[in-house]
């Protein structure tokens, strides 16, 4: 859904994390907004200027960070699911060492075992969130359960599977969501 913003230089349409900026202002979108200009993560996940202008890098973080902590609890929309996940946790407290320990943990494994980083390809100038979402919070649930992980093989990265899990077609149902991020995790435990 976009809002369209009023000013002396006409009519002005704003994304979702816009909005969320302007309405939800907080510690933890501060917090999200530190971790989205982090060098590894910009590298690893790049964007062009005009994402960074519209707040996409702040969007994945957001993204990371509630579908890792709440994806099995995601219907169907996914901005109010995070706009209640960043509402709850701005209202709450948050571990912030623990939160960012898990995210450059994340960005650190990314960086050794995944040759392209979050994109499809060597050439891929964007990363699709589908992709950055099944990767990164996959990656995340898979270092939790196994710190020292060190996957056997990565040739499930080109696999039809992994494709059918992260093409534009892999709409946000419940069960698409839980599949693509399970199956990131499975195939780095080994247990695909």
């Amino acid at each position: 859904m976009l809002l369209v913003a009023h000013c002396s230089f006409g009519s002005v349409v704003l994304n979702d994390m816009e909005k969320r900026r302007g309405i939800q202002r907080g510690p933890f979108l501060e917090f999200i907004d530190r971790l989205s200009e982090n060098p590894k993560f910009r590298s690893l996940c790049p964007f062009s200027e005009s994402l960074i202008d519209r707040r996409e890098p702040q969007e994945f973080v957001l993204r990371f960070f509630a579908y890792l902590n709440n994806y099995e609890n995601f219907k169907r929309q996914v901005n109010e699911f995070l706009n209640e996940y960043l509402e709850k946790n701005n209202n709450g407290d948050f571990n912030h060492e623990v939160m960012q320990n898990e995210f450059e943990s994340m960005l650190n494994f990314i960086e050794k075992y995944f040759p392209n980083g979050f994109r499809k390809g060597k050439t891929h100038t964007t990363t699709p969130r589908i992709r950055f979402e099944a990767i990164a919070v996959g990656t995340a649930l898979a270092l939790r359960e196994k710190s020292d992980l060190e996957p056997s093989s990565m040739v499930w990265l080109d696999s039809p599977e992994f494709k059918e899990h992260t093409t534009s077609d892999a709409s946000n149902s419940k069960s698409k969501v839980k599949n693509r991020i399970e199956y990131v995790r499975d195939q780095l435990l080994g247990k695909l």
